[in-house]
């Protein structure tokens, strides 16, 4: 009999960005597992051709156009998504943008492209987490936070400051939501991707001399895929984790180790 504890069936799960890369994959590994699920994006091509793919595994699932970075926007869509689903059990703040190549010298980064990193990837994240927490401490049965950061929050990354900087706050946010919110039973956790293969990352995959440079230090000799974060996010929105949270996640093939 498999271990009851990861079934999410009658469980509602939220997940921003989920039309796509790690957040498709977090969004078809609870539906796997009998979740209902709940996906935002600001493509509408891709959130109906994600849809798609989670109608095809079951259960109920939806999917919402919202920009994150737009408060409002992301009061409106998460009122939808009550409307629809009746609550939102784990909420997975995963929306983000990386940083722009033109702008990756610190000294000369344009504060446009500063804030418009910040904007989605901190913020966004903010305004996500903010409605989510009001949702469950307001209600009984409590809830589940994730966040999904970046192993650039841990290690150096010099052509990338911004981002850095906003994924090193998110694990910051959620250990400390993960104190705060703990006398609601809502737990707080972070993921730290290392090198995936998104859409975010497919340019730089492709320019063979990061390849070379890169991938030979992965101890598991390959890029990872969304598939490889469908087990975390079953155990962080299922009952097996109610008694952990404040923690990072590190999914990298040991890339961080090495």
């Amino acid at each position: 009999m498999a271990y009851q504890a990861f079934d999410l069936s009658g469980k509602i799960a939220l997940v921003t960005g989920g039309n796509s890369g790690i957040g498709l994959g977090f969004a078809e590994a609870m539906a796997q597992a009998g979740a209902d699920v709940c996906i935002w994006g600001t493509n509408a091509d891709k959130n109906a051709a994600a849809l798609e793919q989670l109608q095809k595994i079951g259960g109920k699932a939806a999917a919402m156009i919202c920009d994150v970075s737009d408060q409002a926007a992301v009061k409106a869509s998460f009122a939808e998504t009550l409307a629809q689903f009746g609550r939102v059990d784990s909420c997975f703040a995963n929306a983000g943008v990386s940083g722009r190549s033109e702008a990756a010298n610190f000294v000369d980064m344009p504060a446009e492209e500063w804030r418009r990193v910040m904007d989605v990837n901190l913020d966004g994240a903010f305004f996500t987490l903010q409605a989510a927490a009001k949702h469950m401490t307001e209600r009984e049965g409590g809830g589940r936070l994730i966040g999904t950061a970046s192993l650039a929050a841990i290690e150096s990354s010099p052509r990338s400051v911004h981002y850095a900087a906003t994924k090193g706050a998110l694990i910051s946010m959620m250990i400390s939501l993960a104190s705060g919110m703990a006398r609601y039973n809502v737990t707080a956790n972070s993921i730290l991707p290392g090198w995936i293969e998104t859409p975010m990352t497919n340019d730089a995959f492709a320019w063979d001399k990061f390849a070379a440079a890169v991938k030979p230090r992965i101890p598991a000799r390959r890029w990872g895929t969304k598939e490889d974060f469908g087990g975390v996010a079953v155990y962080l929105a299922s009952d097996a984790s109610a008694y952990h949270s404040g923690d990072t996640f590190i999914v990298d093939g040991a890339y961080n180790k090495f």
